[in-house]
């Protein structure tokens, strides 16, 4: 699958998309980019159902979280990613459908990154 990737500031103002990274590499290409971007957290979104109950899908992204823990020193944690792909798709306008899945992933990366820094930001 792909991984859509977004990195804040360090004042959590600005949310940047990044390439998103494709494959078996994903735990690799990530750690490189917490390294790189000295990057002090990281935010997956959990894709529930629209009950709010769990899927595969969901285990498979607990999983990956379990496997990116052992090889990253930052703290990981989920925000619900419900409608991220639909709202970002509206924000990207209208594309020509092999562009929106070029962006997709990232774009959803950064609604989904933009509404953890809410959330933050509301219980500070």
């Amino acid at each position: 699958r792909r991984v859509g990737i977004a990195i804040s500031d360090e004042s959590r103002q600005m949310v940047f998309v990044r390439p998103v990274i494709n494959g078996d590499n994903a735990l690799q290409e990530i750690a490189k980019i917490v390294l790189d971007e000295k990057v002090v957290g990281i935010v997956l979104g959990l894709p529930l159902r629209t009950d709010g109950g769990e899927s595969e899908t969901t285990k498979s992204v607990r999983d990956f979280a379990n496997d990116l823990s052992k090889i990253v020193n930052a703290p990981i944690c989920f925000i619900d990613e419900t409608l991220s792909s639909i709202s970002a798709q509206e924000t990207m306008g209208k594309l020509r459908q092999s562009d929106i899945k070029k962006k997709l992933d990232s774009e959803s990366a950064r609604l989904i990154l933009e509404n953890a820094i809410s959330v933050i930001n509301r219980i500070k």
